[in-house]
Formats: structure tokens, C-alpha cells, sequence
């Protein structure tokens, strides 16, 4: 079994990197979009299989070899870039196809983008299978290269100036993550890159001096925080977001920032024993405190769609860092829910945007209003990712928030759970207004209709992802108390 699934990991990550060869040579636009496809799609079955196998595990011991690692909590994270992956690629023809026609006009190759998304795919993917710190911080460092590219894609000012920030803060923060990881391997026992398994760590995170341990903790968790977007070092996520092509803004937000939040979860593990338990929860406590509240008065703001979106990703990361935080088997269950439901609803809400920056071009600067008067699909992708961002029953985040509140109750931490709790109603409101003035409320300018294929194109996928929220939502109601909630928590209820 382990030889199989160490077969899969391997394919996982070949296929789209050998997806970005294949495609760089096609001689035409059409045969570059059918290559996109076809890779895509293998990708997706087979990091899907890959993610089923552990999954259906349990609490079973992870598969590790070294140098892969993949436990239950890295199976959710590698199924959900995997869905979102292969959404942003059957989208991004239609895409190539209309940028011109938009706000945003499209002046690279076909060639380079495909190139560049399925290289920042192939490196999203790899994250949740690495099973050393300084290898998984290569990996993140390899995913701003290509997604900085994409992000400056169409060339306009604001895009490039977007993608110069991204590249620029995130490299930095990076950088002090290295510092960190340089800190801690000077200071374990024997040195060397193999101490930076995750399960030697854990083995012998002990052994560190008490301030080395801390430190380098402080360092890696800071430097991370600038890729995850939490505040306040999150002043990248909304221009990166907003400018970015819209099937890219899905991977960034949906599986980009949860891929980063996991290896800070595997730091906080593997580093326990030498900075303290309370130390290292308090400090992802303190990030996701500060992430919700500085959310909120932006989410209150009439702002452009995907910058609105944006600013959502940023609550969501702090809800996720609440969860890991707490560390309760509930909060614990929350967490994973979270992840989940965040990927598909952000990712729903970042593909609608291609068909309503096309009926309405200045929707890419202006917060929009009565989409259901011109194109009911897209306010129908639109609504249905508003309503679950915001946490809207029967949204799998209705659920996965009240897992995490009671997991800080359940932990002893009822003041944060407080601060959380009015932090997220506040959220909820702002996502609210924002869904009946932009959605359903009254078209205050004129726009042109949307083309009907965009439009099939768009309730199609609402109605797939749509089906998808809901059996998360079921399926959320047995995680508490489930084998594979129990193996990740590390508080005792």
C-alpha cells in the first residue's frame, strides 16, 4: 500500500510538470487548451485516489518515508488544490478566450500561462506531500516565482504593480522563515537537512534550547504568515487577489493560502515540545484574533467583487488559525470542515467573476449591483458563494465555525471565543449587504447581457460546487469524535 501511494505522490506532482512541457510545445491555441485539459484532469483523478487512500486510513500512522509525508489532515488539503486546480484549468480557456473583450486585456502567450499555472499547480501540490520543513519551504518559495508571474499577467499597470508587491513581501517574509529554519537546525542535535523531517523533529525538538526553539518558531510562524495572509502582514492578498486572472485568484486564495497554513499546523507540532504547548497555540490564537478584526471593516465596505472576496480569505484564514490553535478535537473537526468549505465556496465565487467582468467591465473597480437583472447565473454563482462565505445555513461554514467556537470553549479559551464570535457575526453582515445590494438589489447603470455560453458554463459549475457544499455539510456532522479528527487533535476535550 505504501509503495502505491509513494507511486501516486509521485505522479501527483509529475503530471502537471510534465503538463507545463507538453503544453509549451503546442502549436496552436487549441491544441495548448486541450493539453491543459487533459493533464488537468489526469492530475485530479490521481491526487484524488492519492488523497482517498489516506483518508480512508482514518487515524492510521501517516505514509512517510522521509521525504513524503502525508497524514489525514494533509489528504484534505491535497483533495481540495486538486478540485480547485482542476476547476481554474477547464475555466482557463474560457478566460484566454474573452480577456480581451474585458477590463483586463490578456497580452501574454497562451504557452506562458498555461505553463506558469500548471508549474504553480504542480508545486501547490507537492506542499501538503512534503515531509521536511527546509524542502516544504522550497516549495513555497517556488509557488511566488510562478504565481507572480500570473498574477502580472495581463500586463495592465495595476496588475504588475500587484504582482511586484506580491513577489516583493512575500520573498521577504519567506526570507525570515529561512532565518528561522536556519536557527533551528543549528540548534538540533546532529544538524543536517534530514533533522528537518517532520517525525525527527518531533523526536528530537526536545533536545533544543528553550530560546533557540523559540525563536526559530517566532521566526518560521512570522515568515509564513506573510504567504498565508494573516494580519497584519496580509497587505499583499488584496491587490494579488483582485488583479490576478480570475481562475488564478481561485488557486491563490482557495488552496495557495490553506497550503502554507498547513506547513505553520506542521511547525507547530513538530516544535511543541521545545517552545511550549500554550506558547505555540497562543501565537496562532494571536494571528487569527488579528486576521478576523482587521477583516471586518473591509468586508463592510463597498468594495469591487474579488477585492471583496479577498478580504474574506483574509477572515478565513484567522478562523482556520483559531481551530489549529484551540486544538480540540472539535475545533479540530472545524478545522478540516473549514478548509474545505472555504476552498469550494471562495473558488465558486472567483469563477463567477469571469462572467461578470464581462457583462460588466467596471465591476473590475467598482462594487457591482443588480447582476440578477442581467445575467441570473452569475448572481446565482455569485449569492450561492456569498451565502456560504458568510457562514449562511446550510453552508458547511455555518457548521465548521460553531466546531471551532465550541472547540475554544471546550479548550478554556472563552474570551477569544467571544472576540471571535462578534468578529464573525460582524463579517456576516458585511457578506450579507454585500449579496443583496451587488446581487439581487436594483441595477443603478446600464451593462450588456452575458453571452449565453458564459452563462451555461457558469450555472453548470454552481450547481456542481453547490452539490459539493451541501455533502460537505453532511459530512461535516460525523467529523467530531471520527478516528481522523481524534489523530490530528492535540488537546484532550
Amino acid at each position: 500500500m505504501t509503495e502505491h501511494a509513494l507511486l501516486l505522490a509521485s505522479l501527483t506532482v509529475g503530471l502537471p510538470a510534465l503538463g507545463a512541457l507538453l503544453v509549451a510545445a503546442a502549436r496552436t491555441p487549441r491544441q495548448a487548451d486541450a493539453g491543459n485539459v487533459v493533464v488537468a484532469v489526469l492530475t485530479a483523478a490521481v491526487a484524488l485516489t492519492l488523497a482517498a487512500v489516506v483518508l480512508a486510513r482514518g487515524g492510521a500512522a501517516p505514509i512517510d518515508d522521509g521525504w513524503t509525508y502525508l497524514d489525514g489532515a494533509g489528504g484534505v488539503f491535497l483533495a481540495l488544490t486538486a478540485v480547485v486546480g482542476l476547476g481554474s484549468a477547464l475555466l482557463s480557456p474560457v478566460y484566454l478566450r474573452h480577456a480581451g473583450r474585458t477590463g483586463a486585456g490578456a497580452r501574454g502567450s497562451r504557452a506562458r500561462y498555461y505553463v506558469a499555472l500548471h508549474l504553480f499547480w504542480a508545486a501547490l501540490l507537492a506542499v501538503p506531500l512534503a515531509g521536511n520543513l527546509g524542502v516544504a519551504w522550497l516549495l513555497v518559495e517556488a509557488t511566488t516565482a510562478a504565481s507572480a508571474l500570473l498574477v502580472a499577467f495581463t500586463g495592465s499597470r495595476h496588475a504588475l504593480e500587484a504582482g511586484w508587491k506580491y513577489l516583493v513581501l512575500t520573498s521577504l517574509g519567506l526570507s525570515v522563515a529561512l532565518l528561522g529554519i536556519v536557527v533551528l537546525t543549528i540548534a538540533l542535535p546532529g544538524g543536517g537537512l534530514s533533522t528537518l523531517d517532520w517525525r525527527s523533529l518531533h523526536e528530537h525538538s526536545g533536545a533544543v534550547a528553550p530560546g533557540a526553539g523559540l525563536l526559530a518558531f517566532v521566526l518560521i510562524l512570522a515568515g509564513l504568515a506573510t504567504k498565508i495572509g494573516w494580519a497584519p502582514v496580509h497587505n499583499w492578498l488584496p491587490d494579488a487577489h483582485s488583479e490576478a486572472p480570475a481562475p488564478v485568484s481561485a488557486l491563490l486564495s482557495a488552496a495557495l493560502l490553506p497550503s502554507v497554513l498547513l506547513v505553520a499546523w506542521r511547525v507547530r507540532d513538530a516544535l511543541e515540545p521545545a517552545v511550549g504547548a500554550s506558547t505555540a497555540r497562543a501565537l496562532f490564537l494571536g494571528f487569527g484574533l488579528a486576521s478576523l478584526l482587521v477583516a471586518v471593516p473591509f468586508l463592510w465596505r463597498a468594495l469591487p467583487f474579488k477585492r471583496l472576496l479577498a478580504f474574506s480569505s483574509l477572515e478565513h484564514m484567522g478562523v482556520i488559525a483559531l481551530g489549529v490553535g484551540f486544538g480540540t478535537p472539535l475545533a479540530i473537526a472545524g478545522v478540516l470542515l473549514h478548509v474545505a468549505g472555504h476552498g469550494l465556496a471562495k473558488s465558486l465565487g472567483f469563477y463567477s467573476a469571469l462572467p461578470l467582468l464581462r457583462h460588466d467591465p467596471r465591476a473590475s473597480h467598482h462594487a457591482p449591483d443588480g447582476v440578477a437583472a442581467t445575467s441570473p447565473a452569475t448572481a446565482a454563482a455569485m449569492g450561492v458563494s456569498l451565502g456560504a462565505l458568510g457562514g449562511l445555513p446550510p453552508s458547511p461554514l455555518f457548521l465548521s465555525e460553531l466546531l471551532v467556537l465550541a472547540g475554544g470553549i471546550q479548550a478554556g479559551r472563552t474570551a477569544v471565543v467571544a472576540i471571535a464570535a462578534v468578529a464573525l457575526a460582524l463579517g456576516f453582515l458585511g457578506l450579507l449587504h454585500a449579496l443583496l445590494e451587488g446581487v439581487v438589489g436594483p441595477a443603478r447603470r446600464h451593462r450588456r447581457h452575458a453571452a449565453r455560453r458564459s452563462e451555461r458554463r457558469i450555472a453548470a459549475m454552481t450547481a456542481v460546487l453547490a452539490i459539493g457544499l451541501l455533502a460537505l455539510t453532511a459530512a461535516g456532522l460525523a467529523l467530531p469524535g471520527s478516528e481522523l479528527v481524534d489523530s490530528l487533535a492535540t488537546v484532550a476535550p
